[in-house]
């Protein structure tokens, strides 16, 4: 006989795991307790010897769906001789972490539940079990219990009782257990908010979806807006009302059949639309794919999702097969979650509100990946995954407040590292105040007490004014390092590295906007050992939003280098800019000569912005990074041909560019096709950064890559890259769990600050 104490630490609270853990002891007739508390699950158990090693391997090796543990402590202790086995009262320890399930999709069982009309949850759009359903967007604090989450406006009825405390039952303790007697409920509203009496809400919504109606539908972390996907007409309705001219919706589709019928899917992006978090997984579309275009226009892919509540499930039920499924806001504010706020914001978007009164305590938006390189990489991290942490040991308790452009905050306690969900951009007080109640959140669900906070180098960023208006000790970190340690933080990689970083804009320790960087560096330090060559930015954010502003500015820069007299230089460029772009060109020029708020950039970003404008493929965009993703797909696979670059040694590696715009330009006279322009830019870019990586590995004698940043979503680049460098015999590191975009840079900013503080101590 025997006796341990077993305290398990990990995702183990509203997941079924006492239940499992009780019907194990009681398999193998052992004696004792468990119960949750803010750290985790405790087991107080004994018995058998023999049956007690049993219990514990089956404890590691065969957990709950949604289970997850990180660590098992087991101490020895005396017999106790207890005489049964019970599932004792949780209890709160102080400043303790409890690991939180992400929001999960519905179960197969539940779907046999809202599908069997001799099932008391026949049609219930809120039914779940400990295997599946809300967790994250419910919770208000911990341990997670009832009276904890937004389910405690609901009194169970009878049955739902006798099931929440049925050992036996997969709904023992699923803190949203409810049905149609007792539980939450759907209802219309038109589009003032007043109530509208149906027979049927599910029917009554399918019948006005083939009406050509929108919908905000209240779902499971927000509101989304919903038409039907095959209907033109609804959509061009939508993109007006909204106001998103070409910005690709999502969709939602009824099933794996219909996806295929759609779009290619390979084994793992299946694995991923069908497994327990249904994120939206960009796909490609067939050949013969025949949605309308205007749902991504001048795309060749699809963000697809099944779905993944039982509301989704029924919606899907009278011979709908796809929804426009987009997130439910105005531009650039945040995801709408409240009923009357819905209303307020969106009623001259939809035609009709699809209401529930389980209330959204958090909102959390859908998450976004894609599978490159046979990998699943993160886009956007959000619902199904957050807050999920990652793993890093000896980390002080850090807040790092990200970036202003796809925002995420961290935190780091404990040996965890939680990536906040996807908070939107900081470009207003709304979205900015929605970040502000998001890392409120945390630290009363985390009981997390920053001492120190990290943020961005850039002087006028909103998540750098958060961190201004906290009196703790700040440790600033540079944009790029922040993004290439966000890749080796997932990777476990502590040693040097040359990192390739990649993306829009960027704050650069010479005051100048970075974006096409080479570094050496590891968690703590960095070096720009090589980088692209500067160029202007004629209107400074006005060349974001208007790619030929970038255009001209490559070719007023590569006319500057011509050895010819500087009149018949500017003659040369005044041609060839009013061919291309009329007199708008020509004021720029003046612009550019006397450097009015011309601020310089490296920027990769504005390099693809650049010549996907001289090609005529966009010249001003509606959504960050439009032209370089429209460019993205027209590339033809076939051409492997590329274009002549310099790489010029100074105190750094600096690649000039401007044989690459001569040959872009020269193409382009020749009529040579938008495709075939398109992959030979693409095919240099991977060219001139293998080469790059080859010259500082010559130096430096490393021989490992990481790779991060926004353009490198790019699938054709990363793919090329990657293989390029395996080629050349270099270790190669990709985000994946962490987006390789600004979502994932207060990963990286966490790391460096920590690494800072480190140093700082041995050198006290």
């Amino acid at each position: 006989m025997k006796r341990v104490f077993l305290k398990i630490r990990g995702i183990v609270q509203g997941v079924g795991f006492r239940p499992f853990v009780y019907n194990l002891a009681i398999l193998y007739n052992l004696k004792g307790w468990v119960n949750n508390n803010s750290e985790g699950v405790d087991i107080d158990i004994e018995g058998n010897e023999d049956r007690l090693n049993e219990f514990i391997s089956e404890l590691k090796y065969n957990t709950p769906p949604l289970a997850k543990i990180e660590n098992i402590i087991i101490e020895e202790l005396e017999l106790n001789n207890y005489v049964d086995f019970e599932i004792r009262e949780s209890e709160k320890k102080e400043k303790k972490i409890t690991l939180i399930s992400p929001d999960m999709a519905t179960c197969k069982e539940c779907i046999r539940d809202i599908s069997d009309p001799l099932n008391k949850r026949y049609r219930y759009a809120f039914t779940n079990c400990t295997n599946c359903g809300p967790r994250f967007s419910i919770i208000k604090s911990i341990p997670y219990d009832r009276e904890k989450t937004t389910m405690k406006e609901f009194t169970m009825c009878g049955d739902c009782k006798r099931e929440y405390i049925d050992l036996t039952n997969r709904r023992f303790h699923a803190q949203p257990n409810a049905c149609s007697d007792c539980g939450p409920n759907i209802w219309i509203e038109d589009s003032d908010g007043t109530k509208i009496e149906v027979d049927d809400v599910i029917e009554w919504t399918s019948k006005k979806f083939k009406d050509g109606k929108i919908f905000a539908i209240k779902g499971l972390g927000g509101f989304h807006l919903v038409c039907d996907g095959t209907d033109s007409e609804a959509i061009d309705l939508l993109r007006v009302r909204k106001k998103r001219q070409d910005k690709p919706f999502a969709v939602m589709m009824k099933d794996m059949e219909v996806v295929k019928k759609y779009c290619h899917v390979n084994a793992i992006e299946e694995q991923v639309l069908t497994g327990i978090r249904k994120p939206i997984v960009i796909l490609k579309q067939r050949e013969d794919y025949n949605l309308p275009q205007c749902i991504a226009p001048r795309q060749k892919t699809l963000g697809v999702m099944l779905p993944y509540t039982p509301l989704h499930q029924l919606l899907f039920s009278s011979g709908i097969e796809v929804l426009i499924m987009t997130s439910a806001n105005i531009y650039g504010l945040p995801l709408e979650f409240k009923n009357d706020s819905a209303v307020e914001k969106l009623g001259h978007v939809v035609d009709y509100f699809l209401q529930h009164n389980r209330d959204i305590y958090i909102p959390v938006d859908d998450s976004v990946v894609r599978v490159m390189d046979d990998e699943v990489r993160m886009i956007r991290r959000a619902r199904g995954y957050a807050p999920e942490p990652l793993k890093r040991s000896g980390i002080r308790e850090i807040l790092a407040c990200g970036s202003n452009m796809k925002n995420t905050f961290s935190i780091a306690k404990e040996n965890f590292l939680f990536l906040s969900q996807h908070n939107g951009d900081l470009g207003n007080l709304e979205t900015y105040e929605h970040y502000k109640n998001n890392i409120t959140h945390y630290k009363n669900i985390f009981s997390f007490y920053p001492k120190y906070l990290a943020y961005d180098m850039h002087p006028n960023y909103a998540a750098n004014e958060y961190a201004n208006s906290l009196n703790l000790p700040k440790i600033q970190v540079q944009h790029h390092h922040a993004h290439v340690v966000s890749c080796l933080v997932e990777n476990n990689v502590s040693s040097k590295v040359i990192g390739i970083a990649f993306d829009g804009t960027g704050y650069g320790t010479d005051g100048k906007i970075w974006g096409g960087e080479f570094l050496l560096c590891d968690t703590r330090d960095f070096k720009r050992l090589g980088y692209l060559d500067y160029v202007k930015m004629p209107g400074g954010e006005k060349a974001v939003e208007e790619p030929w502003r970038m255009a001209v500015s490559y070719l007023y820069s590569m006319f500057k280098l011509e050895r010819d007299s500087r009149d018949n230089v500017n003659s040369k460029l005044k041609e060839m800019l009013m061919e291309l772009y009329g007199n708008k060109a020509i004021k720029l020029l003046s612009v550019l000569d006397a450097n009015i708020n011309c601020p310089e950039t490296s920027s990769m970003g504005r390099f693809y912005d650049a010549v996907a404008s001289l090609i005529g493929i966009r010249d001003n965009i509606t959504y960050e990074g439009q032209a370089a993703v429209e460019m993205e797909a027209i590339i033809s696979d076939e051409c492997l041909d590329y274009y002549s670059y310099n790489i010029r040694k100074d105190s750094t590696y600096i690649i000039e560019p401007y044989k690459i715009i001569e040959g872009v330009i020269k193409d382009k006279l020749l009529s040579v096709p938008k495709e075939i322009i398109s992959a030979k830019f693409h095919n240099t870019v991977v060219r001139f950064s293998k080469e790059m990586c080859n010259l500082i590995r010559i130096d430096t004698g490393i021989n490992e890559v990481a790779l991060s940043g926004g353009v490198f979503q790019n699938a054709y680049l990363l793919k090329r890259l990657i293989d390029e460098l395996k080629n050349d015999e270099f270790i190669v590191y990709t985000n994946k769990l962490v987006p390789m975009n600004d979502g994932g840079v207060s990963v990286g900013q966490v790391v460096v600050a920590n690494e800072v503080l480190n140093r700082n101590l041995c050198n006290s």
